[in-house]
């Protein structure tokens, strides 16, 4: 239960799983930021105080433990899709494009090239890579699964380690579930 009145406030946390250790926050609306793995507070702090202006920041472990739940449950293999809110700001295009990450299957890669034309942008290449780049919930808007044209690992601002264990995880995750389903 929130003691304050969460309007204006981003709520914070640290999620420690595993190997992975990463702030989290939302907003009243849901999940606005998963951080990349060993960042310090700071890097939350100032994306917050950039893109929420006047809002307070608030270490609220509590209020965040549900999306500390289901990335956990993704992390460890057991979860493949994401249900609670999230709340994501940017331009149009920017949310266009973070809408096509959403829809990219789990196990599952895409290329630029791929959320360009299905977000009938063909020509726009460059523009979705600069929009996957600005996008603040890594993981629960899977930029991961985000390739190169010709099959390499691109930039990711979570870094390449991280986008190839991700990817890793998923495949591994995928076949086990696609051969129980045959099974």
């Amino acid at each position: 239960m929130m003691m304050e009145s969460s309007h204006k406030v981003i709520r914070w946390t640290l999620l420690a799983s595993g190997i992975w250790n990463m702030y989290i926050a939302a907003t009243e609306q849901g999940l606005c930021y998963v951080g990349s793995p060993d960042k310090p507070l700071k890097e939350l702090v100032d994306w917050a105080k950039a893109r929420f202006p006047g809002f307070r920041i608030v270490q609220d472990d509590a209020a965040l433990q549900p999306y500390v739940t289901e990335l956990t449950e993704y992390l460890q293999g057991k979860r493949d899709r994401f249900e609670l809110a999230m709340d994501y700001r940017g331009t149009a295009f920017q949310l266009a494009v973070w809408n096509a990450l959403c829809d990219i299957p789990y196990g599952q890669t895409f290329t630029y090239s791929d959320i360009a034309n299905q977000i009938g942008r063909p020509a726009a290449v460059r523009a979705v890579g600069a929009a996957i780049g600005a996008n603040p919930n890594l993981i629960t808007v899977p930029c991961h699964r985000v390739i190169g044209k010709s099959g390499a690992l691109t930039g990711y601002r979570g870094g390449l380690e991280m986008k190839t264990r991700l990817l890793e995880l998923e495949r591994e995750h995928a076949l086990i579930k696609e051969k129980t389903e045959y099974a």
